[in-house]
């Protein structure tokens, strides 16, 4: 896999996928968190974030994003993976793509996932994120330089 800038001509493809994926896992659409995705460069690239694209051949395989919070804080968003591509480490290499841009470009790093998403929560408290708040169906992680 290769890892590349999203482009604008990619904006439909990219929705596909994380929309996929949502459903997949049983996450449905939702207008308020996915609007993002109609608009990937004024939300991420026009902001002091960046949206990743994973490629094989010329299929979009996988996306993670960051995208500025503020001057000094990230999040980390949009970790996701074609399911008939996963388990191969794409996730994995995503991730630390992302993880490398945020930390040199912010001293906090934040990201959240749903508590059910085991794999990837072991993948976070791996690299060094914390969990700092909890609710129902989400935790919240923290990373400092």
């Amino acid at each position: 896999m290769r890892i590349e800038n999203f482009s604008p001509h990619r904006t439909a493809e990219v929705k596909d996928l994380v929309l996929g994926v949502l459903a997949e896992e049983g996450f449905g659409f939702d207008s308020d968190k996915d609007s993002d995705l109609d608009d990937i460069a004024d939300h991420y690239l026009n902001d002091g974030g960046m949206f990743f694209i994973g490629m094989l051949k010329d299929e979009v395989i996988g996306t993670a994003a960051v995208r500025r919070i503020n001057a000094e804080k990230c999040e980390i968003r949009r970790i996701y993976v074609k399911q008939k591509f996963r388990g191969r480490k794409y996730g994995r290499q995503l991730f630390l793509h992302a993880l490398s841009y945020a930390r040199a470009h912010y001293p906090v790093v934040t990201l959240k996932t749903n508590r059910s998403l085991e794999r990837a929560i072991s993948m976070y408290n791996k690299h060094g994120f914390s969990v700092v708040r909890e609710d129902i169906n989400t935790l919240f992680f923290r990373m400092e330089s």
